[in-house]
């Protein structure tokens, strides 16, 4: 009986008296084993699952000490009937059957139709796949395991862990609040004052509050063409209609429309999806018509620390002088997507008013991971890491480079100033989509561009390929088998 509910593997990363630990809470939640009915010794439970003696008397006494377990002298081991108190004991409901039951489980109607919105669509499992040309996912490999670590354990000390464990209301992290101030905004020229800075759970989530505070279905939005697709999405939940204006080698190109938006969405350090960088005189002439036409421009300055080709251009942000430009930013490229970490500067004013409205939807972001991202920045890790991941894309981007360039079928433009990704066009006569489908069964994946394009009548022969999460050796191999399969169509 035992050995078939403890199920115990050496491979896993878990130690095994840690997956003992997790399978016997497991058993005893789930009502598995009956209170009135002892463990077996530690000794007999060792023997029937070939672990050490040690193994199980440590799982034993870490759970006692938990409460899942008591121990009775010369009785053995015995589930604690007070952890399974506090529950409602209700049967499991059957399966729904009839229409009616069917019709409910679809819930109330909804005022945003979300689901018929674009989006782009990865695999999770990303990771199995030899040839993942996938873009704002981490390389395990460039990681900064023990530096991350040291944050971890500065911000798990006593005196930290008293501080982040309080409901902060609506305020951020003091450390960490700084350290965007003095280290991460200043990289990019932006001076801002505590007071202009808000942390938001990704850069997603500055645009959304940005949308929620700022547009109304008489707003109309510009976009550019094609688009972060989010960002998109999020301004048109909100806006009334919008402008989209092309974007060339030298980034958006705007025209007379922009004196009819409320609000222009760019991303002028790396445009996504194509990568072009605005240079400082186009910069300097939208944030003018802006200044003109009364537009509020919100600055998605997105991967601008992954600049290692020529020197970085300011951000638009840095050459605002009336409070015009709201600038977006996250951590998600440098340091990892999952930890839901950006920032938003803006007038002091409108961060009041986005700092309000965070506050009514989540309250602030995680503290845990607020203070912990603060002493990263604080200990000079975050510099070091992007020194690191810099010279790593570099020669990734070199390498995809001369590999497109070596393969007729896919043209691109190399990114002038860096990034993690190439906007490739097919053939004419080359479906992306279907590009998409067939590369992912040859354990390559990319991404169809169709998406990115505001029409969805718009060109269908565009991919994006990144370089970010596959080893350098692997890229040349991949092209060549992505070349192969566009020949074959």
């Amino acid at each position: 009986m035992w050995h078939q509910l403890f199920k115990l593997d050496a491979e896993k990363p878990q130690s095994l008296q840690s997956q003992l630990r997790q399978a016997l809470v497991k058993a005893i939640l789930d009502n598995r084993i009956p209170v009135d009915v002892p463990l077996p010794s530690s000794r007999e439970l060792s023997r029937q699952l070939g672990v050490a003696r040690n193994t199980v008397v440590l799982a034993y006494q870490h759970l006692i000490d938990e409460n899942y377990l008591l121990a009775h002298e010369r009785r053995g081991y015995f589930v604690n009937p007070d952890i399974l108190g506090g529950r409602v004991e209700l049967a499991k409901p059957k399966a729904k059957a009839s229409p009616d039951d069917e019709a409910n489980a679809e819930g109330p109607d909804v005022t945003i139709d979300v689901l018929s919105q674009r989006n782009i669509q990865r695999p999770l499992d990303w990771q199995r796949y030899p040839y993942p040309f996938i873009y704002g996912q981490v390389d395990s490999s460039l990681f900064p395991v023990n530096d991350w670590r040291e944050a971890c354990r500065l911000s798990l000390r006593v005196g930290a862990i008293s501080q982040w464990t309080h409901d902060r209301v609506d305020s951020d992290d003091d450390l960490l609040v700084e350290q965007v101030h003095t280290r991460v905004l200043p990289r990019r020229g932006v001076w801002a004052e505590r007071d202009e800075i808000l942390i938001t759970s990704g850069a997603q989530n500055a645009l959304f509050l940005i949308a929620q505070l700022l547009l109304d279905k008489q707003s109309t939005v510009g976009l550019e063409d094609p688009c972060y697709v989010d960002a998109r999405n999020i301004f048109g939940m909100f806006g009334g209609s919008r402008e989209v204006f092309p974007v060339g080698e030298e980034g958006v190109i705007t025209d007379e429309r922009l004196a009819s938006c409320k609000l222009m969405y760019v991303t002028p350090s790396h445009q996504c999806p194509t990568t072009t960088t605005m240079p400082l005189s186009a910069r300097q002439k939208l944030l003018d018509d802006a200044n003109e036409h009364d537009v509020v421009i919100v600055e998605d300055d997105y991967e601008s620390e992954l600049n290692f080709v020529g020197k970085p251009t300011p951000a638009l942000k840095s050459l605002d002088t009336k409070h015009r430009v709201i600038y977006v930013g996250s951590l998600s490229k440098t340091l990892a997507p999952g930890l839901r970490v950006g920032f938003m500067v803006g007038p002091p004013g409108f961060i009041k008013k986005a700092r309000a409205l965070r506050r009514l939807m989540y309250r602030h972001p995680p503290t845990n991971n607020q203070r912990t991202v603060g002493h990263f920045l604080a200990l000079g890790h975050h510099d070091s890491a992007l020194l690191r991941l810099s010279q790593a894309f570099r020669k990734r981007w070199e390498t995809m480079d001369k590999a497109l360039a070596s393969h007729a079928p896919l043209s691109a433009i190399a990114p002038a100033f860096g990034g993690s990704s190439f906007w490739v066009e097919l053939p004419k006569s080359v479906s992306a989509k279907q590009l998409e489908e067939r590369a992912a069964a040859a354990g390559i994946i990319m991404n169809a561009g169709d998406n990115y394009f505001a029409d969805r009548a718009g060109p269908k022969n565009y991919i994006r390929l990144g370089f970010s999460s596959i080893p350098e050796e692997r890229i040349e191999e991949g092209i060549g088998k992505l070349a192969g399969i566009i020949a074959e169509m």
